[in-house]
């Protein structure tokens, strides 16, 4: 559990919905490509070995606290890492992103992913606990990859637009498809179980592509395998986010999964968001990305909405509606955190 004082920091504060001295403001994708200092201690390592790396990892991980002064840290890795970790071949190739090298078509395919044990990655478990001990009171959030996004990728070999494999899958072979996807919620259940056993005080399941579904085939196909993480993380007691992009339509279904917060992309403000709710509770977001390359003039009153729009809330964590972009300005975001922190403290 949480120290007294990390329990009480402004993060976790508004995750549980309680009240905070300020909004909590962290970014996602904050620590890489944006920071000169993360393109400085990368090169010339792969991401994968970043990942089993402690040393990097710390370092890439608290990168962003340094410069922005955010309210939370989040773990460094990749959604598909866990399955590397574990021996499936599947790379992260640079500009690209996860490509599989035999993408999943039957039985074989779905027995060759095993989740990951703490057997398997003790360089997770020593990065984590030692980012706890060096954060004192900010909150370091773990994450994983959620069921449906992580199968994209095995589905499709790599990204896409689509998603037209993954869901001819899940129509044409309903029984693959859902034993993929419950291979996929132990790997996320055992990947998060050991980040929060080291350390991490909150939990992120990115479910990244999810709004390329329609409602109906997100209940049937992948609800019940997001449910299925977040339940087996209950216990632990940690706030759990559920995330994904051009969700709007989802949310009420993306918080039915079990998420104790919820986050929105910049597509739906965040009062409708709430609307959108299965039941009141604390969200995550939701300034577009593409602003931070609109000058403050553009940026300040956009940050005064969200803040208001995010009070019909009974919490509110301010962040993107999506990651950092790699060409984004530190400066901004850091003058960005400073802003959040001090006029919702008015």
């Amino acid at each position: 559990m949480p120290s007294t004082s990390l329990d009480r920091s402004p993060y976790l504060l508004a995750a549980r919905g309680e009240p905070v001295p300020h909004t909590p403001v962290w970014f996602m994708r904050q620590a890489g490509r944006a920071l000169p200092e993360y393109r400085k201690v990368r090169e010339g390592i792969t991401m994968l070995e970043s990942c089993m790396r402690p040393d990097l990892v710390v370092e890439i991980t608290l990168q962003p606290v340094r410069r922005y002064g955010v309210d939370a840290a989040i773990f460094f890795s990749d959604i598909v890492a866990p399955l590397q970790f574990a021996g499936y071949d599947i790379e992260i190739k640079p500009g690209v992103g996860p490509v599989a090298a035999d993408p999943i078509r039957d039985a074989a395919g779905v027995a060759a992913v095993r989740p990951v044990t703490a057997a398997d990655v003790p360089f997770t478990t020593e990065a984590v606990q030692q980012l706890a001990s060096e954060l004192g009171g900010t909150p370091l959030i773990g994450f994983a990859g959620a069921p449906f996004t992580v199968a994209s990728y095995l589905v499709e070999g790599g990204p896409s637009k689509d998603f037209a494999k993954t869901k001819a899958m899940m129509h044409g072979s309903p029984d693959l498809w859902h034993a993929l996807a419950d291979r996929l919620a132990d790997v996320a259940i055992a990947y998060l179980a050991v980040q929060v056993e080291a350390g991490a005080s909150a939990i992120q399941l990115f479910d990244s592509w999810a709004g390329g579904l329609s409602p109906r085939d997100y209940e049937r196909f992948v609800l019940p395998h997001s449910a299925k993480v977040f339940e087996a993380i209950k216990s632990y007691g940690v706030p759990r986010v559920h995330f994904g992009v051009n969700t709007g339509e989802l949310l009420g279904l993306m918080s039915a999964a079990g998420a104790d917060v919820v986050g929105v992309d910049w597509r739906v403000p965040l009062d409708e968001a709430v609307r959108r709710l299965d039941t009141p509770k604390p969200v995550q977001g939701n300034l577009d990305p593409a602003l931070l390359f609109a000058g403050w003039d553009a940026i300040e009153p956009e940050i005064d909405r969200i803040l208001d729009e995010g009070k019909k809330a009974p919490g509110h964590i301010f962040n993107l509606g999506h990651g950092v972009p790699p060409n984004a300005d530190p400066d901004v975001l850091a003058r960005i955190t400073k802003y959040v922190q001090n006029r919702s403290a008015r």
